[in-house]
């Protein structure tokens, strides 16, 4: 399972939607892979960026595949349900925590907003089976996964990932990961201080 935040590593969501929304721009289909998405934060804090980034026309057409493994059966209803009890979205912005969170009926729960939480699409989802949910895609995230694995598995997800990202599309990783050379040739850097590159070869 991979534990993560809201607004976790904003900083290397902001460089990856900084390359990212040129690359869409005029799509009427973004497709984006948040692999091993645990119970939301991720995704959810990379469409609330995008919804501060983009038109209303624009946002409606991002889907973003949400997967993870999900042994306990659990993350799919919490992010269907998109309710997350205080102490969880404590590091979310003030502005944005007003704008797309409002209390739920329990006290100290808060849902996020519909126009945010209709993007998102949780699929369970092995990374070893190495094979995507999709193709075409413009981001993949991985960021809090691939240090769970052995050297040959990481290659062997890393290509996998290649090959769901349509031409120039973005891969961004965790910090603690570089790109194996057995990859060499496949991906360019394209910031120095974050993990994100962009699908070449």
């Amino acid at each position: 399972m991979a534990l993560t935040y809201f607004f976790r590593d904003r900083h290397t969501l902001e460089h990856a939607i900084n390359h990212f929304m040129p690359y869409v721009s005029g799509r009427y289909r973004i497709a984006i892979w948040d692999a091993g998405c645990a119970m939301g934060p991720e995704p959810y804090t990379l469409a609330m960026l995008l919804a501060e980034r983009m038109n209303q026309l624009s946002f409606r057409s991002v889907r973003i595949d949400a997967t993870d493994s999900d042994d306990t059966d659990t993350f799919r209803k919490i992010i269907d349900a998109g309710v997350y009890r205080e102490e969880e979205i404590n590091r979310v912005p003030a502005d944005i925590l007003a704008k797309y969170f409002k209390p739920a009926a329990e006290a100290g729960l808060f849902r996020i907003d519909d126009r945010i939480r209709q993007r998102l699409n949780f699929r369970k989802h092995n990374l070893l089976s190495l094979q995507a949910p999709g193709c075409g895609y413009s981001l993949i995230l991985c960021k809090n996964v691939l240090l769970h694995f052995q050297p040959a598995e990481r290659v062997a997800v890393i290509r996998m990932f290649h090959d769901a990202l349509g031409d120039g599309g973005f891969l961004a990783l965790e910090q603690t990961q570089k790109m194996p050379e057995e990859l060499n040739g496949r991906f360019e850097r394209v910031v120095c201080d974050a993990l994100l590159f962009r699908k070449t070869g």
